[in-house]
C-alpha cells in the first residue's frame, strides 16, 4: 500500500498504533514520521509527564508527596497540540515545549513517572485521547513506556522498539543538544540510566507482551524502521478488510 491508500482506509476506520521502548530507541523519530505519513496525531506520552513535572515543580510541589502531585495532574490546564510536524505544549497559555526538555526536568521526572497514582491517571487521559482521535475518521499514534500493555492493550498495532544501548545514548545526545561529542553523551547518560531503571520499578517495557511486535532500530535508518513498521499498519488494515 502506498500513504494515499492507507490515508483513505483510516478515514474509513480510524487506527491506533502504540509504540513502547527504552529512552533513546526512536520511539519520538519514529513515531513522528510515521504520523505524517499516515495523517494521524502524534502523543508524546513522555511530554505529559514532562509537563506535569515542569507543572509541580512551578507549584512548589514536593515531588514525593504522591497526592499532592495527582491533584496537581487533576487541575493542570494542560494543552497540547498532536501535530507531529510541530508538537507544541501549553499550561494556562503559556507555551513550555523547550521547558520541559530542560535537564532539570529530565533529572526530576522519575519521582513524577513511578508515581503509581499518576501513571493510573495518565492511562486514562492517554487513551482518552487516542480513542477521540480513532473514533473521529482518524487516528493517534502514541509511543511511551506502556502503552503497549496498560494504556491501550487493544491498540490497532503495538510495537516494542528496541536498540542498542550506545546508539540509544547517542540519540537522545543529539536529540538535546544538536550534537554527541563524548561529554555530553556522558552527561546524558546518567538522565537515561536514571529513568530507565525508574521506570523498570513500575513498568516492564524491555520484554514485549503477547501479540506485541518487535522492532530493533539499531542499524536501521528511520526509513527502514518505519518501513517496518508500516507492513505491520498494512496488516491490520487488511485484516480489518477496510481498503
Amino acid at each position: 500500500m502506498n500513504d494515499e491508500e492507507r490515508r483513505e482506509a483510516i478515514r474509513r476506520s480510524g487506527i491506533t498504533i502504540a509504540i513502547d521502548g527504552p529512552a533513546g530507541s526512536g520511539k519520538s523519530t519514529i513515531s513522528k514520521l510515521l504520523a505524517m505519513r499516515l495523517g494521524i496525531g502524534y502523543l508524546d506520552t513522555g511530554a505529559m509527564y514532562r509537563s506535569l513535572t515542569w507543572y509541580a515543580l512551578e507549584q512548589g510541589l514536593d515531588l514525593d508527596d504522591h497526592e499532592s502531585v495527582v491533584e496537581a495532574a487533576n487541575r493542570m490546564p494542560l494543552v497540547m497540540n498532536p501535530d507531529p510536524v510541530s508538537p507544541s505544549y501549553f499550561v494556562d497559555g503559556v507555551e513550555i515545549t523547550r521547558a520541559i526538555r530542560e535537564p532539570r526536568i529530565a533529572l526530576a521526572i522519575p519521582a513524577v513517572s513511578t508515581n503509581l497514582l499518576v501513571r493510573k491517571w495518565m492511562a486514562f487521559e492517554q487513551r482518552r485521547r487516542m480513542m477521540e482521535a480513532r473514533e473521529s475518521g482518524s487516528g493517534m499514534i502514541a509511543e511511551g513506556r506502556d502503552i503497549t500493555t496498560v494504556v491501550c492493550p487493544d491498540a490497532d498495532v503495538r510495537v516494542l522498539l528496541l536498540a542498542d544501548e550506545e546508539e540509544r545514548l547517542r540519540r537522545r545526545t543529539l536529540e538535546l543538544h544538536g550534537e554527541a561529542t563524548p561529554e555530553l553523551m556522558e552527561s546524558v547518560r546518567e538522565q537515561i540510566t536514571k529513568r530507565d531503571t525508574a521506570d523498570a520499578t513500575v513498568s516492564e517495557f524491555m520484554t514485549p507482551a503477547e501479540g506485541v511486535e518487535v522492532v530493533d532500530s539499531s542499524g536501521l535508518g528511520i526509513e527502514g524502521v518505519a518501513e517496518e513498521i508500516l507492513t505491520l499498519v498494512d496488516r491490520n488494515l487488511q485484516s480489518r478488510a477496510v481498503i
